[in-house]
């Protein structure tokens, strides 16, 4: 279908990468505008090349497009660069299937994948000429509506949206732009479609809901603006992922993106328990798809996209049972027609290490190691289920196996560290170097050396975690940190192997404070973004100045948000929302941090966070211990 584009070449030649903004792709969706009755734009608020590696808008699209009555279409936050043209030429932002203006949608869906995109979701707004606040849109305006992680806490930015969808796409939606439908054709307005919404599970109008707070600034609790609207906001969630949407036809870039490859998500969930991850906690129960379902995505993916790599993606691929059996139907499948396999979040074993040695081409490529703490005593404090020995039984395997290059990858500021703790960066990741030359002769040593590269990033205690109620290190404590780390590793017998990196303190604390905040961090979002921050996970273009700023001129304390560790019994800003484990049950995992306990996995034991509620995955499988008692979290007998 030939459409007129909404950039003239003038301007396309102009930019960099014009390509990002011209649509068109292989395997992108075409309709005809006036054959369909809704009409949804969804946005990823960063970059064409992120944005288009993103899994989740991909299954949606896919699913939105496979109704006749919907066109869904695609918009990303131009670069700087056409940031400026669009606003100096006063061009609204447009969708790259139609090429048409954003504004002129029923609907904008932006996918939250992390704090520190927030200005540019006012990015994409102001763009598209639709007021940045949900207040004072009117009847012409599409609906914002806002998913993903961050939507686990979507107060910092409820605001700026007209609803929330909590929990995974596939179920609602549906229901959702029907009930918009009919509202339209009865004639009614943007407050009965929300109002109708809001009554949906999973679906959270913020507009409802009014925050009542105590003279120190916590919240006392929440009062209903709109009585029919529910008190709880239980997420929804796929039960039976391997009869669900899935796009086996996914929209194919025209330029090098971030995961330039088919993706083939084989679970949901993940079993491990690390008190640390977020994602580990919203998405349980594990929930794993039908071996011989992905063999039959893998086949189709492949045909119609012509990638030459495809990935499984998993929050910890080890961990799905049919593991064995898929890889070796993609070997063989591979191997015939050339195409890499991509195998992230494996668990460094024997198994997994023979498997990577048959599909990468390379085998001096590097290996990741996720030990997360220096020490034995701090990993049990996050339940990493991950032992020293372990560790450098694994760095021997895959040294023995002819790598060379080993990532490793560690947290500073964690719960309880102390300086023995950050200390054990370096003795580690010494120990794994020595091992390198113990296990490999001379003779087989390539470049000489091994090539230990240690990264650490800073903790962010996130909502609904277990440590959801810890404090958070000053951006000084942070840097100090880190200089001891890469102290300690100069020190070390091997430090001519080891390079050491290091995340932005500044970026890490601004992403502690929008995590757990509240609405009160409205003002200074869109101050923020008013006197120029955009991009801001991206170093160059980030601020620090300027958001504290904003936080002095709206009258809001940082370090509320960052540096008090919270009370048992604190009401967080999203205790109204319901991810499936109960705060019961991360309050107890907080206490065991606290006492340096560990938890078994879910496959081992059931530890009762709650999310059986939902009736299937893992949490209806026979664990490997019996289980017994409410404490220990008994398995339902139905």
């Amino acid at each position: 279908m030939v459409k007129n584009l909404a950039l003239s070449d003038k301007i396309l030649m102009q930019v960099e990468k014009p390509a990002r903004y011209i649509g068109n792709e292989v395997n992108s969706v075409m309709k005809d505008a006036w054959k369909v009755d809704v009409r949804f734009c969804m946005c990823f608020p960063d970059i064409y090349e992120i944005g288009m590696s993103h899994l989740g808008i991909q299954i949606l699209y896919s699913m939105l497009n496979s109704w006749d009555d919907v066109w869904c279409e695609r918009v990303y936050s131009p670069w700087l660069d056409l940031d400026a043209i669009l606003r100096e030429k006063k061009i609204p932002l447009f969708a790259l299937e139609s090429q048409q203006p954003v504004k002129n949608m029923d609907f904008l869906g932006i996918t939250l994948q992390y704090e520190m995109c927030y200005t540019n979701i006012l990015q994409i707004l102001d763009l598209s000429q639709i007021p940045l606040q949900a207040a004072k849109r009117r009847e012409c305006d599409p609906i914002v509506i806002g998913g993903g992680p961050c939507s686990y806490n979507p107060e910092p930015i409820a605001d700026f949206f007209d609803l929330f969808y909590i929990g995974e796409g596939e179920t609602q939606y549906r229901r959702l732009l029907d009930i918009y439908k009919e509202n339209k054709k009865a004639g009614g307005s943007r407050l009965d479609f929300l109002q109708k919404a809001s009554e949906l599970p999973g679906i959270y109008v913020p507009s409802f809901y009014e925050e009542e707070y105590n003279p120190d600034g916590t919240i006392k609790g929440r009062k209903k603006r709109y009585d029919k609207a529910p008190d709880t906001i239980l997420k929804e969630i796929v039960m039976d992922v391997s009869d669900t949407y899935y796009p086996t036809k996914p929209v194919v870039p025209f330029i090098q993106v971030t995961q330039d490859r088919a993706v083939l998500e084989i679970q949901r969930g993940c079993i491990r328990g690390c008190r640390f991850c977020q994602a580990g906690q919203l998405y349980r129960p594990v929930r794993e798809r039908d071996v011989s379902v992905l063999k039959q995505y893998a086949l189709e993916m492949l045909r119609n996209t012509g990638h030459e790599e495809i990935s499984l993606s998993s929050l910890s691929s080890s961990d799905y049972s049919a593991l064995d059996e898929l890889l070796q139907f993609l070997l063989q499948e591979c191997k015939e027609k050339h195409i890499n396999i991509s195998l992230p979040s494996l668990r460094i074993d024997a198994f997994s290490l023979d498997v990577m040695s048959k599909v990468q081409d390379v085998k001096k490529s590097s290996l990741t190691f996720a030990p997360e703490a220096g020490s034995q005593r701090l990993r049990n404090v996050i339940n990493k289920g991950l032992t020293e020995e372990v560790i450098l039984n694994g760095a021997a395997l895959a040294f023995e196996g002819g790598w060379t290059r080993v990532k490793l990858y560690f947290m500073l500021g964690l719960p309880t560290e102390n300086e023995e703790d950050i200390r054990g960066i370096g003795d580690l990741s010494n120990k794994i170097a020595a091992l390198f030359y113990e296990i490999v002769p001379k003779d087989k040593r390539i470049n000489g050396r091994v090539q230990i590269v240690t990264s650490t990033s800073f903790f962010i205690p996130k909502p609904f975690t277990p440590f959801q109620w810890a404090k958070m290190c000053t951006k000084e404590e942070f840097i100090e940190k880190a200089y001891q780390t890469r102290k300690g590793i100069m020190e070390q017998l091997n430090q001519k192997s080891i390079k050491y990196n290091w995340h932005e303190a500044d970026v890490s604390v601004l992403e502690g404070i929008l995590a757990r905040g509240d609405r009160k961090l409205a003002n200074v979002i869109l101050y923020a973004y008013q006197n120029g921050c955009m991009f801001d996970s991206w170093s160059e273009c980030f601020h620090y100045d300027i958001w504290m700023s904003g936080f002095e001129n709206c009258a809001v304390d940082p370090d509320f948000y960052t540096v008090r560790e919270r009370k048992d019994d604190e009401i967080f800003p999203w205790d109204f929302l319901d991810c499936g484990v109960t705060k019961e049950f991360l309050l107890r995992e907080w206490k065991k941090a606290q006492s340096e306990d560990t938890s078994p996995n879910c496959r081992a034991q059931c530890q009762g966070c709650g999310a059986n509620r939902f009736g299937g995955g893992i949490c209806t499988q026979e664990r490997d211990t019996a289980v017994t008692g409410p404490e220990k979290g008994t398995l339902p007998t139905n």
